[in-house]
This record gives C-alpha cells, sequence and structure tokens, in this order.
C-alpha cells in the first residue's frame, strides 16, 4: 500500500495512506492529538508513580516519544510496551519532524534509539523508561492483568472496522489491571458498545483540535 509524508496543520508529520485516505495521525494536527487524547486524558492520571503502558499501534513512535518527554515532568517511571503489525520503515522515521516540533533536541537520539532498537528485545531509553516494541498482530495479543493504561490508536472503524471489535475489546480488559484506563481518539456509538459488552466504563470527553468527542473507558 503506498505510503507518503504529510505535514498536518501543528507542523508535524505524519504517514498518509493514499488507497484508503488514511492517515497514522490527525491531518489537524499529529502533536496536538498525542498530547490531547493520550497525554492529557491518559498519562496525566497516573502522576509520580511508576506505570505499565501498552500502545496498540505503535506507528512512527509519535505517542511514545511524547510519553518519554513528558512522564520525567509528571515524575513517572514507565514500563512501554508498543504493539504494531506493519513496522515503517528507517527511511519514514528520518522524514519524521518530531524532534524539531516538539522542541526536543536533546531527545534526538532517544528517538533515533526508539526505531533502531530490535523488536521484541526491552530496552531502556532512559533510567526510568524502559521501551518494548512488540511485531504482533493485534488479535495476538494475551496479556493478562499488565498495564495500568492502553493508548488505542488503530487505524480508524472506517477502513479496518475488525480492529474495533468486541473481541479486540475483550482482550484489552483483560490486558489491563484492575481500575486501568483505555484512551482512544474514536467516539463511535458501536465502538462504545463494544467497550461496555465487555465490561468497560465508558466515558465521551472533548476530543482534540478538529475532532469533537473522544472516548475514555475504565476497568471496574
Amino acid at each position: 500500500m503506498k505510503r507518503e509524508i504529510i505535514q498536518t496543520l501543528d507542523g508535524s508529520t505524519t504517514i498518509h495512506l493514499a488507497e484508503w485516505d488514511e492517515c497514522y495521525h490527525s491531518k489537524h494536527g499529529a502533536i496536538q492529538e498525542a498530547q490531547h487524547v493520550f497525554i492529557k486524558n491518559g498519562l496525566s492520571l497516573f502522576q509520580n508513580r511508576n506505570l505499565s503502558i501498552l500502545e496498540i499501534g505503535f506507528g512512527t513512535g509519535l505517542n511514545a516519544f511524547i510519553t518519554l518527554l513528558e512522564s520525567k515532568k509528571m515524575k513517572q517511571s514507565v514500563d512501554y510496551v508498543g504493539v504494531e503489525a506493519y513496522p515503517i520503515s528507517v527511511d519514514e522515521v528520518l522524514l519524521m519532524n518530531y524532534v524539531t516540533e516538539l522542541n526536543a533536541s536533546q531527545e534526538s537520539a532517544t528517538f533515533d534509539k526508539m526505531h533502531e532498537s530490535n523488536w521484541g528485545e526491552k530496552i531502556d531509553l532512559r533510567e526510568d523508561f524502559s521501551l518494548t516494541k512488540r511485531k504482533q498482530f493485534f488479535e495476538e495479543i494475551d496479556d493478562i492483568n499488565q498495564f495500568d493504561l492502553i493508548y488505542f490508536d488503530a487505524f480508524g472503524y472506517r477502513v479496518q472496522p475488525e480492529l474495533w471489535s468486541t473481541a479486540i475489546f475483550e482482550k484489552m480488559y483483560k490486558a489491563l489491571k484492575a481500575n486501568g484506563v483505555l484512551v482512544t481518539y474514536a467516539a463511535r456509538g458501536v465502538v462504545k458498545r463494544s467497550m461496555i459488552e465487555v465490561g468497560f466504563t465508558v466515558e465521551k470527553l472533548a476530543g482534540p483540535p478538529g475532532k469533537r468527542e473522544m472516548f475514555r473507558a475504565r476497568k471496574s
């Protein structure tokens, strides 16, 4: 499938899949979306503590990189697992402008290390931040009570509805610890119903720029 690098409205880059007319991040602002959905409404709930995070759709590494930057401010120690079935290429990584747009030149080598690290191998990016990238289809996930927080950042329901099924959310529910949280940019009724069916308590929140609403779900 043809992929092209495009600039989003906040100046940050993302990957566009022409065949699907689908992007890895919001066209209205890749960084703004990540900050709003995953940091403001997810990571910030766990300040001053150790936590484990599962990302569904590692993609460009943007969510992981912003989490690394923000977790230091929030005095968190993070064990981060990113799942991706189709990793992006080194050439595509080099075209991402996140280090510049986030004013994070001091962490440029860290961003590179995130993408250069071996799949399936746990590495320490910082004393208080570990990363494991798993090349895996979402339906293969079988973690039980392992994570405090899930970033659910799969491609949209319009193009891959199977990734938003009850079966997938059951896996997410099982993967979370008690009182764990899942955040996603999505706000479709069918997604909410699938989440509730497996046991989540779902709340609708204001969405990121260009999107009216989003979901946050809790494992009761």
